[in-house]
Formats: structure tokens, sequence, C-alpha cells
């Protein structure tokens, strides 16, 4: 499945394929993407990318999450996907990353938009949120320029680099969203 965005951007579902060009996308940026990834250095090899991949596939086979490699002019740049997607409940938490050269582009607002049209439009969703680092305010421009409502901040809720840090939950409904839905 591929999301055409525009000329230059797309998602591409994620498979093995991609796992040379996100192994290259992450050493390029290894530094900053570790200071709130609790994933990243676990993901030392091409190998270790096929074997996250692989899980990526099973959890869309198992309707668990769908995520996507975003592709800017012909290079994987980053990923972006819907996970603890619950069709019951009808709702999905966006997660993203994306290389610190991509980055100041509007690449990650484009992709996102692509995906929560996708995730209201044909998963049927009622409600995505958005996780981010309370110290993470790059990231945060995200949620905030996109129309997320702030709900809270979740106390120590995620560990990386051994310490637990605080996490800003924004969500938006589908009733909420002003583009394309």
């Amino acid at each position: 499945m591929v999301i055409t965005i525009d000329q230059n951007l797309r998602l591409e579902l994620t498979a093995e394929k991609h796992a040379e060009g996100l192994f290259q996308a992450l050493n390029s940026s290894r530094q900053q993407l570790s200071e709130f990834l609790p994933w990243v250095p676990n993901m030392q090899s091409v190998d270790d990318f096929i074997a996250y991949i692989k899980n990526c596939e099973l959890f869309y086979q198992q309707r668990m999450e769908v995520s996507f490699v975003i592709i800017f002019n012909e290079q994987a740049v980053g990923r972006i996907g819907l996970h603890y997607l619950n069709l019951l409940n009808e709702n999905a938490a966006i997660g993203y990353w994306l290389t610190e050269s991509a980055q100041g582009k509007g690449i990650m607002i484009r992709s996102c938009k692509a995906l929560i049209n996708y995730g209201f439009k044909k998963l049927g969703l009622h409600r995505i949120e958005i996780k981010v680092a309370i110290s993470n305010l790059k990231s945060q421009a995200i949620p905030k320029k996109l129309g997320f409502q702030v709900e809270g901040v979740l106390r120590q809720a995620e560990k990386v680099n051994g310490e637990f840090l605080d996490l800003v939950l924004y969500s938006m409904i589908k009733e909420e969203c002003e583009y394309g839905v």
C-alpha cells in the first residue's frame, strides 16, 4: 500500500525492502533520535531492522498497527504509523520519527495529515492520540500545528536511556479534524 502525498513525498507500507534505507536513515540521525526513542540502541544492523519489520508486518496482519516508511525524493527519511490500533474502540496512537536532514520541510505535518485521513476515513477511527516527551519541543509542534488538543501529562510514562520521561498526551476526535475527512 502506498499513500502518495505529492510528487516528492509518499508513505509506503513498511516492508522488508525498506530495511537498508531505514538503517541508513537512522544512522544519519542516531544521536538526535536516541534522545527520545527507546528502541534506537537496539537497531545496530540491517538485520535488526529486518527482524523489527517482520514484527511490523505481523502486527499489520493482526490489525494491531499500520506503519509506513516516509519516502522523500526517493529516500527513506523516517517512519510513521498508527500504533495500539483498537478497532473495537475506534482509536489509535500516531508514532513518528524523521531524520535530521529531512526536518523543517513540512514532511512530518503532511505525512501526519495523510495518516490521520487514512485512520479516520479508511479505518473508521473516532480518536487518534499522539504522545510526546515533555522536553521534545520540536515533536510537540506537530500535534499543535495539526489541531490536536492537550489532554494532560502522563508522568514518567516512557523509559529512555535509563530515565523515565513525562509525556504530553494530545488527541483529536474525528469531528475536530479540519483537513480532508
